[in-house]
């Protein structure tokens, strides 16, 4: 007769979900931290070359970029629109700012006009937006290496 075994001679595998749970948690988390905003890219937009510009000393707490491609129109969180009708988007900057309980004078307008962009359509864009009581500004070039 014959006896049987104290231990199970069974192959068992590990159970995997836990790691697989924790890689998904782990994608998940890397996703909603890196910031996937191109709110400070175009690639209509050619920025001109400067050997004064220096990098900002501290990122803007309320920015809202205004993109100027060389044909001279107005990109504003991926609408297109022209110097003239850019009012009704501002407006809707102000809107959201007032209700974060700011002013458009908390905001910081930064203003990526193509190199060959017209510098009378930039000076036309900061008046627009003068109108609505925004009063800070940037411009942004592309820093040429020393």
């Amino acid at each position: 007769m014959r006896r049987a075994s104290k231990f199970d001679t069974k192959v068992t595998e590990p159970d995997l979900t836990p790691m697989i749970d924790m890689t998904f948690q782990l994608i998940a988390f890397f996703m909603v931290i890196v910031n996937f905003s191109t709110s400070e890219q175009n690639d209509k937009v050619t920025l001109p070359e400067s050997e004064l510009a220096r990098p900002a000393a501290m990122a803007d707490e309320l920015p809202i970029t205004l993109h100027v491609p060389e044909n001279g129109t107005v990109v504003l969180g991926g609408i297109t629109s022209t110097v003239e009708g850019i009012r009704p988007l501002l407006e809707t900057e102000v809107l959201l700012l007032e209700s974060k309980n700011k002013k458009a004078s908390d905001a910081n307008i930064i203003i990526r006009a193509h190199r060959s962009a017209l510098g009378g359509r930039v000076q036309e864009l900061i008046e627009k937006c003068q109108q609505l009581g925004f009063e800070k500004y940037s411009l942004r070039v592309k820093e040429e290496p020393i």
